[in-house]
């Protein structure tokens, strides 16, 4: 019979990718013995996958409806009263043919702290007020700790970037010198790529806080991944399972899920959250402006003699 404490070490040190023989040598017990307690704990996980089999009907279900996220799968199942581990529910999830094989990627970007950040837009489909509305999605990261920033909007024009960008840089504390941008119409007056001219009053703005816009080549939409990718970490984790009164009320939840997961899970690639690989970045970042200009909208309107605005 094998200890559950020299158990639990063995499938520990397996899950980190040592080998049976190097776990045997550094616990001072024989191989069989490794082997046994790790045939031991895929026969448990065996165990608990068949148990859940009964609930196969509901997994499928709610994977459907949270679009693949197993995590919000996870979360409802727990509400329910269903306790199901993560991994054995990846694996069940991973057995029964529901998720997809992982892409590979093609390459990789790296930026010191300081450096860059990236902002974006996506289109994103939510329900405010019981109705289904189709909102603008604007993001801003930074490209060293992936500290995220979002907020949402109807549309989303010039006045609206100008917005956006200075909350955006007021929630970091802070600028990084380069933002890479797609060839959008709203910065970018016209041009694309190294070509590209940005409009006057973008690049005005930009000059307050002393950062300059970069447009990626057409076709390079991997130039700027850092922000590409936390789309769909919003759609299938934040915008998963939750309705909002108005405006107000999406902006604010979704500066509560920054704060309470985005920005505090930790992240393979970064071996720390955002948040903890922020502290070490902030010192690197351009100090905001000593005043802030109010944004503003120019509109032309004409006033006939008895001083009536049309």
């Amino acid at each position: 019979m094998i200890a559950d404490d020299i158990r639990q070490t063995v499938i520990a040190l397996s899950n980190k990718g040592m080998k049976i023989r190097v776990i045997a040598r550094t616990l001072g017990i024989s191989r069989n013995t490794v082997r046994q307690a790790l045939r031991c704990e895929r026969a448990d996980e065996t165990e608990k996958a068949s148990s859940f089999e009964a609930y196969l009907p509901l997994i499928t279900q709610t994977y459907r409806q949270c679009k693949g996220n197993v995590v919000r799968v996870r979360e409802i199942l727990n509400e329910r009263g269903i306790a199901i581990g993560y991994s054995t529910l990846t694996g069940f999830v991973r057995d029964i043919g529901l998720r997809e094989p992982q892409t590979k990627r093609a390459g990789t970007y790296v930026f010191g702290p300081g450096e860059e950040m990236q902002h974006d837009t996506s289109p994103h489909k939510l329900v405010i007020n019981g109705k289904t509305v189709t909102a603008q999605c604007a993001g801003l990261v930074l490209a060293y700790s992936r500290k995220l920033f979002i907020r949402y909007y109807p549309c989303f024009t010039r006045f609206e970037a100008r917005v956006f960008l200075s909350q955006a840089c007021e929630f970091m504390g802070g600028v990084c010198p380069r933002v890479v941008i797609d060839n959008t119409s709203v910065i970018v007056a016209h041009g694309s790529g190294p070509n590209a001219e940005i409009a006057p009053e973008m690049e005005a703005f930009g000059k307050i806080f002393g950062v300059t816009f970069v447009p990626h080549r057409i076709g390079h939409a991997d130039r700027k991944a850092r922000i590409e990718r936390p789309f769909s970490y919003i759609e299938k984790n934040f915008l998963v399972g939750r309705t909002f009164r108005d405006w107000s009320d999406l902006n604010e939840q979704a500066l509560l899920w920054l704060d309470n997961t985005a920005n505090v899970k930790p992240k393979r690639s970064l071996g720390m959250s955002p948040e903890q690989a922020f502290v070490m970045e902030k010192p690197y970042l351009e100090p905001l402006p000593p005043h802030i200009p109010p944004i503003y909208q120019t509109l032309c309107r004409r006033v006939d003699m008895e001083g009536f605005v049309s």
